[in-house]
């Protein structure tokens, strides 16, 4: 869902991708799923209440149709092949959609002034100027607390939103 809302907001211009980025990284910490939240956030900022409820509802309410309409459906034809091979299908696409999600969300958050037309030959030229290291370092250590010492990612949330704060209270 955050590619589709990503792209729903970039053309219709509703806020800035630096803006969307830091809706994701909150509403990622929220309770509830992230394209919801998301949704709901960025329907308040473009139209308060009404923009928020109307986002919300036309974020849940099709899939949520779709389920109950299909359901009884699958549901019969569960163990079928043909069945099976669309889930597999299905979930090759959702790999794709969560990476497009990182890659997009990673050019905001990691890369200084991405959108700039020099981008490219700033990062040739000085890439200390291009790169925000202080995102990349934040980055890798999370990494390192998920993967290699196994901490809670809640706990790794926390500590990396402390961690930009003070480090961006410097800036």
């Amino acid at each position: 869902m955050i590619p589709i809302i990503q792209r729903e907001i970039e053309r219709n211009n509703w806020i800035s991708t630096k803006e969307f980025v830091d809706i994701i990284g909150i509403a990622g910490m929220t309770p509830g799923p992230i394209a919801v939240n998301s949704a709901t956030f960025v329907g308040f900022k473009v139209n308060d209440l009404l923009g928020a409820l109307s986002a919300m509802l036309g974020i849940m309410l099709p899939s949520f149709l779709c389920v109950i309409i299909i359901f009884k459906s699958l549901n019969k034809f569960k163990d079928h092949e043909l069945n099976i091979l669309i889930f597999k299908g299905i979930k090759a696409v959702v790999v794709g959609l969560i990476a497009s999600a990182a890659i997009s969300v990673s050019k905001t958050s990691l890369l200084i002034g991405y959108n700039a037309r020099d981008f490219w030959v700033r990062l040739m030229e000085a890439p200390l100027e291009a790169v925000n290291l202080s995102a990349v370092i934040i980055l890798i250590l999370s990494l390192a607390a998920l993967i290699k010492y196994k901490i809670h990612p809640i706990l790794v949330i926390l500590s990396s939103a402390v961690v930009g704060i003070t480090v961006g209270s410097f800036y």
